[in-house]
């Protein structure tokens, strides 16, 4: 039988905190999704909340009300946020004890170890739940320094990259992935956060759980068991955090590590400082400068990809135009086109 899981988001479904729940709920998913547990949209279609899309995944108050109400048998409950420094929510303890008296293995992807907390440990001892912390670093003598066999790598290798996190450079990629594929080409996506893997994404690793000396070895050993394992013509390699992010810079190892032949940036046009920062006045670079960046670091960027949340019709449009015009590179809003116009810049690199 296989496994399926309800997905914890407390409340944050319709914020970008609840990005892994939302990348589960557009799928793919390791685990079949019988419903989110979210009592402030209780009763609503996970996809309308997120994006007005239905995608036949329901709403619950709690995990007592999603189990007596879903037929097949449920064996996973996944945390669906991914919150600032990977903390747990108030909000989610009720549906973590709910799991473990369930006696349902819970699948956690942030910093906060499910595996220390004394009480969660305690109920799933008593009631035969399994706790599995995704993002709990790996012993050192278990991980790889970067060697350079990654320039040897044939594929045409693209990193999604953004200008700040929680800006849909998973999406964008996974997107990317399925275009390219639909148009012939043997397209691959290197994970590195934990919704990646969640997805069930068979080459990646956690970024952010990799100690900062392995970080590029790691991400070269994926580039190549993917390279090896299925010869593909293109790999796609997602972004964490953004280039000059404060509180969390992450991209430059894809360009430097990776080796990467071009760059789609991730631009949030609505968006003045980086998320979560606006208090401590950390304002956004310009996004040619970020291009700018990524020319002085050895790369190139190929196209931008917008991010529209609280954005109308109209201003998405204009904004999309505006960047075309001053960039000189194509701008996609991938949810509303699609990235079929990146694909053609891919096509016309290999």
């Amino acid at each position: 039988m296989p496994d399926r899981a309800l997905v914890l988001t407390g409340g944050l479904l319709g914020t970008v905190f609840a990005k892994t729940a939302h990348g589960l709920v557009r799928g793919p998913s390791r685990f079949p999704l019988m419903g989110v547990i979210d009592r402030a949209h209780e009763g609503q279609d996970a996809g309308e909340v997120m994006d007005h899309i239905a995608r036949g995944v329901p709403v619950y108050a709690s995990v007592a009300s999603a189990l007596a109400h879903t037929p097949e048998r449920v064996t996973h409950s996944v945390v669906g946020v991914a919150t600032v420094g990977g903390r747990l929510p108030d909000a989610l303890i009720s549906g973590l004890v709910a799991s473990a008296r369930a006696g349902l293995t819970i699948v956690n992807g942030l910093h906060h170890l499910l595996s220390d907390d004394a009480v969660l440990c305690a109920l799933a001892k008593a009631y035969g739940a399994r706790l599995v912390d995704i993002r709990k670093p790996r012993p050192a003598a278990t991980l790889r320094c970067w060697t350079g066999e990654v320039c040897s790598v044939p594929a045409l290798r693209v990193a999604v990259l953004g200008m700040d996190c929680a800006i849909g450079k998973r999406t964008t990629c996974m997107m990317l992935r399925e275009a390219c594929r639909a148009v012939g080409l043997r397209a691959e996506m290197i994970y590195t956060g934990q919704t990646g893997w969640l997805q069930g994404l068979r080459h990646g690793f956690l970024f952010d759980a990799t100690l900062n000396d392995f970080v590029s070895g790691e991400l070269e050993g994926a580039i190549l068991r993917c390279s090896e394992d299925t010869r593909p013509d293109v790999i796609l390699m997602e972004g964490q955090s953004g280039l000059r992010n404060p509180a969390g810079p992450a991209g430059s190892e894809l360009i430097l590590s990776g080796d990467a032949h071009g760059v789609v940036m991730q631009h949030a046009p609505m968006r003045t400082h980086y998320e979560d920062l606006e208090a401590a006045g950390c304002r956004l670079p310009q996004i040619a400068e970020e291009v700018e960046l990524v020319r002085l670091l050895g790369s190139e960027v190929w196209a931008v990809s917008l991010f529209t949340r609280g954005m109308a019709g109209g201003q998405a449009r204009a904004a999309q135009q505006a960047l075309e015009d001053e960039l000189n590179i194509p701008v996609v809003c991938p949810l509303e086109e699609g990235v079929s116009r990146i694909v053609q810049l891919i096509q016309q690199r290999l």
